[in-house]
């Protein structure tokens, strides 16, 4: 197996399984373990500072004593041990305490794969956009098959499709896998004091992990609360997992043509143009907060989340040393793809109790601060880190 295969299949296998987390995983807890959306944000919430943390400290400190294959192979098992432990009926404290175990594991495969990924975009001519592409693909299939499966069966269904699909991640991972993960000495880089020290002394680094926060932590409304949303305009659950679809079929074309199209384009023009569309995006569910208005701004998922990943991968690969690269990948997964959403998510749970469009307008908030930042420092998105 080529490295762009492997590549490719990680990010599919990958998201697919994060395309029944993300946007399923609070509406299941309320419909199938019958908690409160109060209740499943909560648990939701912590769950994902605790990702947050887990990121941060958890896989610096498993790179440091495995490699990149070693440590993919563990959280694959590890989260479809936990996954299996949902099956019993089980109290709102068991039912805690197992989200805030399967989020401490379970998300450290992201990082890992994407450290993997910059890590082959050095070492040989691995096309990023391409591979993660399979990755939308990947999200929009189990988009597609939860809508079927809830509409056939019931949200129980949401639970099995996740073992399902981390018992196919376990046994692709132990198919032929790049030398560069088997061998890499991960441990000798992340071993080496300062590392985190280095990143966060460079103004660049700081500024572009600042505004990657601001824009990622404005999908928190929309991925912990779009699929209720959609619910409780009595749509289908089907035709829920069509309009969610839509939204990663824009972001599949994106990441096919990104590496053609934006290769030479600026950073800070990439985040420009994401923060614009982020705005547009959540100011317009506000307003007219009605299916129609939804299901057009799933369009601007391609530019909210797709340019916005796309400008940190891209200027990692591009600013940051080697030796480096996984703990930018950690950091970023843990501040900017976690904590951020996380603390986002309690306000948003209680705005949303009051009124859904004011979930919305608060992500507005950050999309605009982003917009701002990226304007004030848009000539320091650039510099090298030494």
């Amino acid at each position: 197996m080529n490295n762009q295969r492997w590549l490719s299949m990680s990010f599919f296998i990958f998201f697919f399984t994060w395309g029944i987390f993300l946007p399923y995983w609070t509406g299941w807890l309320t419909s199938a373990k019958g908690l409160s959306v109060t209740q499943a944000s909560l648990m939701m919430g912590v769950g994902m500072i605790v990702r947050s943390f887990s990121t941060f400290f958890l896989f610096p400190y498993a790179t440091r004593n495995m490699s990149l294959l070693r440590v993919i192979r563990w959280t694959i098992f590890l989260s479809f041990v936990l996954a299996l432990a949902y099956l019993p009926e089980s109290p709102f404290a068991i039912l805690f305490g197992l989200t805030v175990l399967f989020n401490s594991i379970y998300p450290i495969i992201l990082p890992s794969v994407e450290s993997g990924a910059s890590l082959l975009m050095q070492h040989g001519q691995i096309h990023y956009g391409k591979s993660r592409s399979f990755g939308s693909i990947g999200y929009t299939v189990a988009l597609l098959l939860i809508g079927t499966v809830t509409a056939i069966w019931s949200e129980q269904a949401i639970l099995y499709m996740m073992i399902i699909g981390l018992g196919m991640g376990l046994i692709f991972s132990f198919q032929s896998v790049p030398i560069v993960l088997q061998n890499h000495p991960v441990a000798d880089s992340i071993a080496q004091k300062g590392q985190l020290r280095a990143l966060f002394a460079n103004k660049s680094f700081v500024i572009v992990l600042f505004i990657a926060i601001l824009l990622q932590g404005s999908h928190a409304s929309y991925y912990n609360y779009g699929f209720i949303f959609l619910d409780d305009m009595g749509i289908n659950g089907f035709y829920i997992g069509l309009i969610l679809n839509i939204a990663v079929l824009f972001e599949i074309l994106f990441f096919t043509q990104a590496d053609r199209l934006l290769t030479d384009v600026r950073t800070s023009t990439i985040f420009l143009i994401a923060a614009i569309g982020s705005s547009i995006r959540w100011i317009s569910i506000f307003l007219f907060p009605m299916t129609s208005v939804f299901i057009a701004t799933q369009v601007l998922h391609s530019v909210s989340f797709g340019m916005a990943h796309f400008a940190f991968i891209q200027y990692i690969s591009k600013n940051v040393p080697h030796r480096l690269i996984a703990p930018a990948q950690g950091v970023y997964a843990a501040v900017a793809l976690s904590l951020s959403i996380a603390i986002l998510t309690f306000p948003a749970g209680y705005l949303y109790d009051q009124s859904p469009r004011l979930a919305f307008l608060t992500m507005a908030f950050c999309s605009i601060g982003a917009l701002t930042v990226t304007f004030g420092t848009r000539h320091h998105i650039s510099h090298k880190i030494e």
